[in-house]
């Protein structure tokens, strides 16, 4: 009963983040394109304020009332449109909700650390790392970017998580090498293609974030597995894209996305993968 009453709570607070990703990525993005026009007053960026601005209709910038705000709820009942201006609202809303919750659910289901101790403490933060993983794949995936307002705090998330592990719960030097070998690894893999390729391949943005899921997922081999499966997803997405003619080969496609995926997937069955391959190609 205990854990259906965690699971539950736990996909309510993934909808009620999820709403809260999709108004900090559109506010994010609106404080961005406001400070690129000098002519814009401290007026208008007060209330784009991911703290303490009102919730408002991206299309009409009317401000929502409580009943608006109810993840996916109010999204149906309204049937996709603005209660005020009557224009649609993107399925990106409950889409986004829904995968929080999801997330937040299969994480505890198929966490690979007992609950107590650090293990709780790496999951609580697995938890925010979500949310700004949540937030970086839908920017990236509308607007080709990966915003440095939100990687760097992942980094420094990613290093604060390292460093109590090290200090307070074993592994010493070991994990520190560990963990640097995998920054090098996924971080170093784009930043050599960032320099080959002049930017053209990939952005600035990925190389920042493999700093992140370097630190994150602790390991070499938990790094390459991660290129490996950000590789699959982005052929699996692009091939057909490319064969049905909906995008061409100088096409840009977010790969940020893809990495995100890949890291979730690492971080929560990286152990099982790895003993599978072990015990099948090398016995």
């Amino acid at each position: 009963m205990m854990i259906v009453l965690t699971l539950v709570a736990l996909a309510i607070f993934g909808l009620i983040f999820g709403s809260f990703v999709n108004a900090f990525v559109w506010r994010l993005h609106e404080q961005e394109a406001l400070k690129s026009k000098p002519t814009q007053t401290k007026d208008k960026l007060a209330k784009l304020s991911i703290l303490r601005g009102r919730s408002m209709c991206p299309n009409c910038s009317h401000q929502l009332s409580g009943k608006d705000l109810v993840p996916v709820l109010s999204w149906l009942s309204l049937q996709g449109k603005c209660r005020y201006c009557k224009k649609p609202i993107s399925w990106q809303y409950p889409v986004v909700e829904l995968l929080t919750a999801a997330l937040f659910v299969a994480s505890y289901s198929w966490w690979p650390m007992v609950l107590n101790g650090f293990g709780m403490l790496a999951f609580v933060l697995w938890l925010v790392f979500l949310l700004g993983f949540m937030a970086l794949a839908v920017y990236d995936f509308k607007w080709y970017l990966l915003p440095d307002k939100v990687v760097w705090p992942l980094v420094s998330l990613a290093v604060l998580e390292l460093g109590i592990h090290i200090i307070f719960f074993g592994g010493g030097l070991r994990a520190f090498w560990e963990a640097a070998f995998s920054v090098l690894v996924a971080s170093g893999f784009f930043y050599a293609m960032y320099v080959v390729s002049k930017g053209k391949w990939i952005g600035g943005g990925d190389v920042k974030l493999g700093l992140v899921i370097g630190l994150l997922v602790g390991g070499p081999l938990s790094a390459l597995l991660v290129l490996y499966f950000a590789s699959i997803l982005g052929m699996f997405v692009s091939l057909p894209l490319l064969l049905n003619k909906k995008v061409k080969r100088s096409s840009v496609i977010p790969f940020g996305p893809f990495l995100i995926t890949a890291t979730i997937i690492v971080q929560l069955f990286g152990a099982d993968i790895t003993e599978w391959f072990s015990r099948v190609f090398i016995g």
